[in-house]
């Protein structure tokens, strides 16, 4: 797709725009982080995007979800398919491919991809995912936002941009995914405390350095990514800084080697 329209993005290098429009990216969420995701990757000329979600509009989404509209929630709209209009009103001609529905029941389309955006809501969605990505060599970036009360002040909010690369450090090595969070996770959503708050401006400040590190991955502008990468977010001071944890994770990685690539077999008994 040649036009005036990618010129200012020229600095991505000769043929750039070429490998971002023959990319497949995966986006697995199409909620507050996803939505923003869908978006920025339609701008930069992403034109293969396979978007995963079951879920459908509600009044609650209406605070965070980019191009959700009022009357979506009436209709009971799917998530998918705002995200369709989202790369179909910048791109008339093109076919997204989205599946309303958990990315289990459409591996195959997972498995095509060429990046995968993982904007899941739960510890053990990002391991599942993790894995899937990691059996067939997928890099994968994960998003997400949190916020922690504070007795002794205001509650914090705080997130995480992760860049896991086959055969390096994986989210466990990185201390991110561990036994014990993986552990109390299940019943966030509709517990006594209530859903876990969310709101649209740190999912887009996440999103923003995921669709970064999509684009150096696919065009190898800056020449620096050549590993895993984890960037925490700190609302409270609004910095986004590497996180310590990488410094001392293992450069190999010790859940994952990639010996063990490939679709899982199942031998009989």
């Amino acid at each position: 797709m040649k036009s005036e329209r990618y010129d200012r993005q020229s600095f991505l290098g000769d043929g750039s725009q070429d490998k971002i429009e023959t990319t497949t990216v995966g986006v697995v969420g199409a909620g507050g982080g996803g939505s923003h995701i869908v978006q920025q990757l339609s701008h930069v000329g992403f034109l293969k995007t396979v978007v995963f979600d079951e879920d459908h509009v509600s009044e609650s989404n209406l605070n965070r979800n980019v191009g959700s509209r009022a009357k979506d929630v009436v209709n009971k709209l799917a998530k998918v398919l705002v995200a369709k209009r989202i790369m179909r009103d910048l791109h008339p001609g093109i076919r997204p491919v989205v599946y309303n529905g958990k990315w289990e029941k459409h591996p195959e389309a997972l498995r095509r991809c060429d990046i995968i955006v993982s904007c899941v809501d739960s510890f053990p969605a990002r391991r599942d995912l993790e894995a899937e990505a990691r059996r067939n060599l997928i890099p994968l970036i994960d998003i997400g936002i949190d916020v922690h009360p504070n007795e002794n002040g205001p509650p914090s909010l705080v997130g995480q941009v992760i860049l896991s690369m086959p055969g390096h450090a994986c989210m466990q090595c990185m201390g991110f995914l561990s036994d014990e969070n993986l552990a109390k996770e299940g019943q966030r959503y509709g517990d006594a405390a209530g859903p876990r708050p969310q709101v649209v401006w740190p999912n887009g400040i996440v999103a923003s350095f995921a669709v970064d590190l999509v684009v150096d991955l696919v065009t190898d502008w800056t020449g620096k990514i050549r590993g895993p990468v984890y960037l925490s977010y700190d609302g409270n001071r609004r910095t986004v800084s590497q996180n310590n944890r990488l410094l001392v994770a293992p450069a190999k990685c010790e859940h994952y080697p990639l010996e063990s690539a490939g679709a899982p077999i199942f031998r009989p008994l």
